[in-house]
């Protein structure tokens, strides 16, 4: 049976919300927020994938954006084995949906995304994603699930941020601190690492956005919500995606797993610099 395809409605979800307050919301704010997310973009997105799942959905989401991929150290990409493919997170959904269609090609859609358990609403990519509580603490069931799925024969992507790239100290645009779950889940599962550069950043005003909300103390990130046009504005683009030789797992010192992942990190962004010496 077709199942009707997912649509987003921010004035419905206000609505569900926030019941009692709905009235007394302004009606130009609310379609505010649907430009601002590019609710009419998504939505037809949506209706293009219509029931189409993980890898094929990806393909579809690239192509009504018009972009295109260029994997580069694909020889590193061993045909057998079992990995993490690790991962800078410079764009905060493009470069998920981009990974989700270079690595499940490669393995017949045998893949696991880990991610935030928000994301597990868009149900385009819901037989793919493995969700993360973010947010408070992981349920007993959740962590035996995801030890499970690291045990299986499914290759896992990941972003160890977690959070997409910001502007750093220096001023250069990077990962914030790569998660040590890395390091102990590829010893305790015996997965080597691939590490992955996605080649890529946001606008200088998504940068921007959140340096001043940092700065006025403001917990929630408000520019999360400015991804989706983020996403537009990389319509027809052409990103270079860098694979790196496998990190053995017995490389990886589980006791030190805070400092190994920061190597991990550094690793990643080593493709970056190696791609721009040639």
């Amino acid at each position: 049976m077709k199942t009707e395809p997912l649509r987003i409605d921010v004035d419905s979800v206000i609505r569900q919300r926030l019941p009692r307050h709905y009235k007394y919301i302004p009606k130009w704010l609310i379609r505010w927020l649907e430009r601002i997310i590019h609710q009419d973009g998504l939505n037809k997105i949506l209706t293009d994938m219509g029931d189409k799942k993980g890898v094929e959905a990806a393909d579809i989401a690239l192509d009504d954006l018009n972009i295109r991929l260029q994997a580069i150290g694909e020889d590193n990409i061993p045909g057998e084995g079992r990995f993490i493919f690790a991962s800078n997170h410079p764009l905060g959904g493009l470069d998920g949906m981009g990974l989700i269609s270079l690595i499940g090609h490669r393995y017949d859609g045998n893949i696991k995304f880990i991610v935030n358990d928000l994301l597990m609403a868009v149900k385009p990519f819901d037989n793919v994603f493995m969700p993360v509580n973010k947010h408070g603490r992981q349920s007993r069931h959740s962590a035996q699930e995801i030890e499970e799925q690291y045990q299986s024969n499914r290759q896992m992507i990941t972003f160890p941020a977690g959070l997409c790239s910001r502007r750093l100290k220096g001023g250069e645009i990077g990962d914030l601190e790569w998660k040590k779950f890395l390091v102990t889940h590829a010893v305790s599962s015996k997965r080597d690492i691939i590490p992955v550069y996605f080649d890529a950043r946001n606008s200088n005003f998504f940068y921007r956005m959140a340096r001043w909300r940092e700065r006025l103390g403001i917990k929630f990130n408000i520019e999360m919500i400015f991804l989706p046009a983020e996403m537009f504005k990389s319509s027809g683009s052409t990103f270079n995606v860098h694979f790196g030789k496998p990190i053995k797992w017995e490389t990886l010192d589980a006791r030190n797993a805070r400092s190994e992942a920061a190597r991990l990190r550094a690793a990643v962004y080593q493709l970056k610099n190696s791609s721009i010496k040639k």
